[in-house]
């Protein structure tokens, strides 16, 4: 654990990793992303739908005052005027409410998808723990949001400062100016500032996502020795597995041993490569290659074809091309048939002339 402890974390995040944060609800997520989409949603409601607004605020409040003299005789209570006036104040509002809801769930949906989880909500003991959170007052991540709020004030604040410092000229005139125009330059003034504002949070907010992004890859980067335990976790010990691959292969060679002394002849290469071949006219189509081997393994082959008195019959090209195209157990391909033919052929005749 102490050597596990020192080591650097240089290895990206495994996929298991990856699933596991998500569960527990750590995500590359910036606020500055929403927030900003709340905001460029609700500017965009407002350049289109202020007039609608505006108009339908003066009808409600007009509307109020006709039935002043109404409740002040007592014609009308004063409970029904409370709430038409709140119904119909929460129907205006509701549309763009709704509007900026909708932007708040697809900024957050873009980021991270479909993500649910309780856990975040879980209750903690180093979330009370004072010193934890002096600790996370102090820290780094704290140290850099904060720079980042001070920034985005700054920005913002020279954009929209900027603003209203080119429109001065015309603001010192509005005591000149009808009430309509006072209005009307007022208005542009301020959508002017929120659409600069706009632009300069836009482009924070994707810089601050790219920084959300990379702190999120080095937190969750892992040391090589975190990758090994994971991997024996999910795939077993590499150690076991190659000892299970081992007998695995030694069983399989077994077998092929077996199938060798029923063969009818060993092609050899003539010391690196061994080829054993069985053809039974009666069961078989075409010769099969009963087992190959290189080095040590065609050593055994030709040893056991020796106790076996099989015959070993030396064809450097033909055992090379048996080798490298058929695997134990495959019928040989019709191109070997002639010079396979011949080899048996030669076994047959020697066969006959022991017998």
């Amino acid at each position: 654990m102490a050597e596990k402890s020192f080591q650097e974390k240089t290895e990206p995040a495994t996929p298991k990793k990856r699933s596991e944060a998500r569960k527990k609800g750590q995500v590359a997520k910036s606020r500055e992303i929403s927030s900003v989409a709340v905001l460029v949603t609700g500017t965009i409601y407002l350049f289109f739908g202020a007039k609608g607004l505006t108009e339908d605020m003066a009808r409600v409040i007009k509307g109020a005052f006709d039935m002043i003299p109404g409740v002040c005789s007592g014609q009308i209570g004063l409970f029904h005027v409370l709430t038409g006036f709140v119904w119909a104040f929460f129907g205006m509002v509701l549309p763009f409410m709704m509007a900026l809801s909708v932007a708040a769930v697809l900024s957050n949906y873009a980021q991270t998808g479909f993500l649910w989880t309780v856990e975040p909500l879980a209750p903690k003991a180093s979330k009370i723990n004072p010193i934890q959170g002096v600790k996370r007052l102090f820290s780094k991540r704290s140290l850099v949001e904060l720079g980042k709020s001070l920034a985005k004030i700054g920005i913002v604040g020279w954009a929209a400062f900027s603003t209203v410092k080119d429109a001065l000229d015309d603001l010192v005139q509005l005591s000149y100016q009808g009430r309509e125009q006072i209005l009307g330059l007022l208005g542009s003034t301020a959508f002017e500032v929120i659409v600069r504002s706009c632009c300069v949070i836009v482009v924070l907010a994707v810089l601050d996502y790219m920084y959300q992004k990379w702190e999120y890859e080095q937190n969750l980067k892992m040391t090589k020795q975190e990758v090994k335990e994971e991997l024996k976790q999910t795939e077993g010990d590499p150690l076991i597995k190659g000892r299970i691959r081992s007998i695995q292969l030694e069983k399989a060679r077994r077998r092929m041993m077996e199938e060798v002394k029923r063969a009818d002849v060993v092609i050899t290469n003539p010391r690196h490569l061994a080829v054993a071949i069985r053809y039974d006219p009666e069961t078989m189509t075409a010769p099969v290659v009963a087992g190959k081997g290189a080095d040590a393994v065609a050593f055994r082959i030709r040893a056991l074809a020796g106790e076996r008195d099989i015959p070993i019959v030396e064809n450097k090209l033909l055992a090379q091309n048996l080798y490298r195209s058929v695997d134990i157990g495959e019928e040989i391909p019709s191109h070997f048939y002639r010079a396979v033919a011949e080899i048996l052929a030669y076994v047959y005749s020697l066969k006959k002339k022991v017998g």
